[in-house]
């Protein structure tokens, strides 16, 4: 087992206070939006030898022996790679509007922009790598989002009430426009083109986006309205004054999620985190086509492509129990599932005290484990290691059973493997 040392991504976005609580440390003073933990080659976990001793990235000791560490099943499935990143995410403003590509678009773009000779750190860069990127999150805190297409009749609904707003304004045509074509007989053409219209609109799209988001607020303070949709074009006209993206939030789900919650995006669905603090998993891969909200790179004709134009439900993931009583999340990809443990403290002192038992760590391949609180001893037939808040461990194949044993405080801490088995231990 190896303690890691970890990557923070200050991202304009981030929190600058909510990993550092969460996890136990002192704010670095600027924005903390993502915490990396894994091995994909941007920002690998560094192999501790001692504490703060920053050893050999994650990649290169996997390199090293990727069967060993990773086992023969997922090297076979997913190649000699860690085949998942697991981040801590802090939103304190919205992300920008995105998609991740399937498996095959990514490894044809990337194919693509590899043989054009396109510099993989150029701004217009659409694809970093040759993997896709599914991805869940877990919410730590109420966490709110945007998440798929709605049904292109509720979508309407939503321009219609906003063109009535818009009365008497030139910016009127376009929303009614967009209602309209939302009520077409084929709802993912209807979705399609809607999209392409705001996505593409120009100038006309960004002065709607200014008039709607004012006259929201009139409607807002007014007590007009109490539209969550509706309310959530003046927030994010507020990040992004003149964005496409302000008007297309209306086409897509708007979620809240609780503390315990967790939603899982496959490709093709556009998305965007508005707030919050989460536990991330994804396929390890930074492929991100973005749609909106943000001043980097569009490209409309490609993000067209990808896009899976189509209503879906909010793609809510809930928690299973395995045989072992390990509590799961298992999405629809192979590439991972989340475990939380939770082992509460002992009742009782002295000769009188009761420990809890240990919970078996699910381990299909490698695993990586997080504490966020209390403190844990994982117990591997190799050897043991005690990690506390804060703390982080990867667990080669090669060690597995592991046991999670709490200290006498209990323990909350999140574990993440391939999705290629059951909860085993």
């Amino acid at each position: 087992m190896h303690l890691l040392l970890n990557s923070l991504r200050p991202y304009a976005w981030g929190s600058s206070t909510a990993i550092a609580e969460l996890l136990g440390r002192t704010p670095s003073g600027g924005p903390e939006a993502e915490l990396w933990i894994g091995a994909h080659p941007d920002s690998p976990s560094r192999v501790l030898a001692a504490p703060d001793d920053g050893g050999p990235g994650l990649d290169d000791v996997i390199a090293q022996d990727p069967e060993g560490l990773l086992g023969a099943a997922s090297v076979a499935a997913f190649g000699p790679r860690l085949p998942f990143l697991l981040k801590v995410l802090a939103a304190d403003r919205p992300l920008s509007l995105q998609v991740h590509p399937t498996l095959q678009q990514a490894q044809a773009g990337f194919a693509a922009e590899e043989a054009a000779g396109v510099d993989r750190a150029a701004a217009h860069r659409n694809y970093k790598d040759d993997n896709h990127k599914p991805e869940m999150i877990f919410a730590l805190s109420p966490f709110e989002a945007l998440c798929g297409f709605r049904a292109p009749a509720e979508a309407a609904a939503r321009f219609e009430a906003l063109t009535a707003l818009l009365a008497g304004h030139e910016a009127a045509e376009v929303t009614e426009q967009v209602a309209e074509i939302l009520r077409g007989p084929d709802a993912g053409e209807a979705l399609r083109t809607a999209f392409a219209r705001l996505i593409a609109g120009g100038e006309q799209v960004r002065d709607a986006v200014r008039a709607a988001a004012a006259a929201v607020a009139r409607a807002v303070e007014a007590e007009e309205t109490d539209d969550a949709g509706l309310r959530t074009v003046v927030d994010l006209a507020r990040e992004y004054p003149d964005d496409p993206g302000v008007l297309i939030s209306l086409l897509l789900n708007r979620v809240s999620l609780a503390p315990g919650e967790a939603l899982a995006l496959g490709a093709g669905n556009v998305h965007a985190y508005l707030s919050g603090l989460g536990i991330e998993v994804m396929a390890s891969s930074d492929n991100v086509l973005r749609g909106g909200l943000t001043p980097k790179h569009v490209d409309v004709a490609e993000l067209l492509e990808t896009v899976a134009f189509e209503a879906l439900p909010v793609p809510l993931l809930a928690s299973a129990e395995s045989e072992l009583g390990q509590e799961l999340y298992r999405p629809p990809f192979a590439e991972f599932q989340l475990q939380r443990i939770h082992i509460p403290a002992g009742a009782g002192a002295g000769a009188a005290e009761v420990r809890p038992e240990p919970v078996p760590v699910a381990q299909a391949g490698a695993a990586v484990v997080l504490v966020l609180d209390g403190s844990l001893t994982l117990d591997t037939p190799k050897g043991d290691l005690v990690l506390t808040r804060g703390d982080a461990a990867f667990v080669p194949d090669a060690e597995a059973p592991a046991l999670a044993h709490a200290g006498d405080g209990g323990v909350l801490a999140f574990a993440v493997t391939t999705g290629l088995g059951a909860g085993i231990g």
